[in-house]
């Protein structure tokens, strides 16, 4: 139960990052035990087990979604983000450790499957790619369980920035990832680390955070008192 459970949580991640499921999509119970087959039992573990990473919250009465994220919480998760892919770079240069060839070349590799998704049309490809990076670089660098922790945290910032993002914003992410993966090729860890953190603050600017959406605006404006 624990393995189905386990890899229902993983598909929901997976969909999220490929935007697949919208930030504001129910998960009903019911409806995802018939596509997998199984109990509601082994659904509601999956979203435990996702609750329990805070990418999904159940609400009384009507079931599952996703964690909501605002602007304050975005920025949290930014800085969190920063602070874990900035440090295992930092560790890196500690150790007086370079970026071995495998690792590397998987690097290369994720980066000619970003570059052909940047260019394409297919939103939720890119969309992953672009997310999986940091996972990808996690992982390359040696720590699977910051890369576990990375890929929480990009799910929740993507459900952040798919209602704000657009391609040339994707773009500009891609060119990041090239600049850093550049510095590690280059042997140079503390360059690699400066242009993550540039690119981790670049965030407000690829999604146009003016200010967030008040959904009462319309009737806010269609009610407010008219001058006598």
């Amino acid at each position: 139960m624990l393995n189905l459970a386990a890899s229902i949580a993983n598909r929901i991640i997976d969909a999220a990052l490929s935007q697949q499921l919208q930030p504001y999509a129910r998960l009903g119970e019911q409806e995802i035990a018939s596509l997998f087959g199984c109990s509601r039992t082994i659904v509601r573990e999956a979203m435990v087990q996702l609750a329990v990473r805070g990418i999904v919250v159940v609400s009384p009465r009507r079931g599952w979604f996703f964690t909501e994220v605002d602007v304050e919480k975005a920025r949290e998760l930014y800085d969190a983000r920063e602070i874990i892919e900035t440090g295992l770079l930092r560790s890196l240069a500690r150790r007086n450790r370079v970026l071995e060839a495998a690792p590397l070349e998987r690097l290369r590799d994720h980066l000619a499957r970003q570059k052909e998704a940047v260019e394409g049309s297919d939103v939720g490809r890119r969309s992953y790619l672009l997310g999986d990076f940091h996972v990808c670089l996690a992982e390359c660098l040696g720590n699977s369980i910051l890369a576990e922790k990375l890929r929480d945290l990009t799910v929740l910032t993507t459900l952040f920035t798919m209602r704000h993002q657009t391609p040339g914003d994707a773009r500009m992410s891609y060119d990041e990832h090239v600049a850093v993966v550049d510095a590690l090729a280059s042997n140079d860890i503390a360059e690699a680390e400066r242009r993550m953190c540039r690119h981790l603050g670049t965030w407000e600017t690829k999604v146009h955070l003016a200010r967030e959406v008040d959904p009462l605006e319309g009737l806010r404006r269609a009610l407010k008192p008219q001058d006598a």
